[in-house]
């Protein structure tokens, strides 16, 4: 019954996350409710299972989820009415309200309670994916999924601009010369469509033969069979993405992508010495056959002129930031809420930016003007702990799936990190999601491997009972 209910819940995660960039990549109102009640309900179902274990069986990850349970305080802190005096000692520039009497570190309070909902809901992801993802079986099926959903955004997106169609086929929504698939900003979908890429190279990753002392011949059967077996697959669906990135013509998000394979491919030939003859393979593949021929048939030329004509005269997001940056200085404790950078920013931007930012374009920069930097330097910790859990498993471990999933996390993460500095991807719910999934998938990867002798053991006695 236990086990039943386990596969039970790990098939409901795979149908949020297949749902999760389907409704306009859930930013709207609507669409991240409904996310939020799948990932709720999950929770509930992962709490009932793991009822009977101490910390639901969660222990060995106590210190990444006991930094976002700081965070998780800090944010309430925002919308819970606090007497004068400790509003004075937190944040002495915060707003107050109408009665006196209940006053507020956020100065938006209702959108404040909006972004602390999806705070839970995120941990509550993380949580279930750490709980739920227990084997090396369940990792590849994320992945494949992430693989998947990936492949039919960009297939969508695709199709789109070559059908050359004027409205989108879902939700009718105006279509201009840019791929965006079921999104409607096509920055987040260029970065959903680079978490995407990230598991299915951890999929090639986890493919590759470790045998470094293969002849020419065996070399030949290898490719061989990679060009007609499960791998040819997988690389026709990273073709078809990249192909999408490019047709996306987000600057950033090309180049959040091979920046990072490029980074953590060239990390992983140091440090991991059995798949430095295949990572080389794989990562010189995916540069010459996806940017320099495929990518050049479907316009990497016009995102190079975009790179090229970009000038800080033309981008008002500098200016933005440098007004924006003002903020943390009146409010550099406690933030001046979650979701209040629209309603705040407005009174702080200077005459020469005309358009209305209800984002920084710098997520960075928001999540210090909203949360302060307490709880800014506790999501770095919980960031940086899972890229040095997954460092540590391309150095140290041999399970190849657990080293593909390490590999996909470092690649995430590190694209993330960098599309985060001139745009504003997690603020995607499903970006977001699946962001936090990767994170769980470090941490995994890692402490799986430590007792993967133990399970294999446990397996053989259960089969042969």
């Amino acid at each position: 019954m236990k086990y039943s209910l386990h596969s039970i819940l790990f098939a409901f995660l795979l149908a949020t996350l297949f749902w999760a960039p389907l409704p306009l990549g859930s930013n709207r109102p609507w669409a991240w409710s409904l996310l939020q009640i799948s990932i709720f309900l999950l929770m509930f179902g992962c709490i009932f299972l793991k009822k009977d274990e101490l910390f639901l069986g969660l222990k060995k990850f106590k210190t990444v989820i006991s930094i976002w349970l700081v965070f998780l305080i800090f944010a309430t802190l925002q919308v819970i009415p606090l007497p004068e005096f400790i509003i004075d000692i937190l944040s002495p520039k915060a707003n107050v309200s109408n009665d006196v009497q209940n006053m507020y570190l956020s100065t938006d309070v209702g959108q404040s309670k909006v972004s602390l909902l999806k705070s839970f809901a995120y941990f509550c992801l993380f949580l279930c994916s750490l709980i739920l993802i227990n084997n090396e079986k369940r990792v590849k099926k994320v992945l494949t999924l992430m693989l998947i959903v990936g492949s039919l955004q960009g297939l969508y997106g695709i199709l789109e601009i070559l059908l050359g169609t004027k409205f989108s086929l879902i939700f009718n929504l105006p279509i201009s010369e840019v791929a965006t698939g079921s999104f409607v900003y096509k920055n987040h979908f260029a970065n959903f469509i680079m978490l995407c890429l990230s598991a299915g190279t951890g999929l090639i990753i986890a493919s590759l033969n470790n045998n470094q002392s293969m002849s020419g011949r065996d070399w030949s059967r290898v490719i061989v069979s990679s060009l007609l077996g499960n791998k040819a697959l997988v690389r026709i669906c990273l073709a078809i993405m990249v192909i999408a990135l490019v047709m996306s013509r987000s600057r950033m998000g090309n180049a959040a992508f091979f920046a990072a394979l490029t980074i953590v491919g060239i990390y992983a030939l140091f440090a991991d010495k059995q798949r430095s003859k295949g990572l080389s393979i794989l990562v010189i593949s995916m540069i010459i056959i996806d940017l320099l021929i495929v990518s050049s048939w479907f316009g990497l030329d016009k995102v190079q002129e975009r790179l090229v004509e970009t000038s800080l005269s033309q981008e008002g997001r500098d200016e933005v930031v440098i007004d924006a940056s003002v903020i943390i200085a009146d409010y550099p404790l406690m933030g001046s809420g979650g979701g209040s950078f629209y309603s705040v920013f407005p009174s702080y931007k200077k005459a020469d930016v005309y358009p209305f930012y209800d984002q920084a374009h710098n997520d960075y920069l928001q999540t210090l003007i909203e949360y302060g930097f307490v709880s800014f330097s506790c999501l770095v910790a919980i960031v940086l702990l899972c890229f040095a859990s997954a460092l540590s498993v391309i150095k140290k471990r041999k399970n190849a799936m657990y080293k593909g999933a390490a590999f996909a996390s470092l690649m995430a993460t590190l694209g993330m990190l960098i599309h985060m500095s001139v745009d504003f991807p997690l603020q995607a719910p499903a970006n977001a999601s699946y962001f936090i999934v990767f994170l769980a998938l470090a941490l995994i990867s890692k402490s799986n491997l430590s007792k993967r002798s133990r399970s294999i053991t446990s397996g053989r006695i259960q089969n042969g009972h």
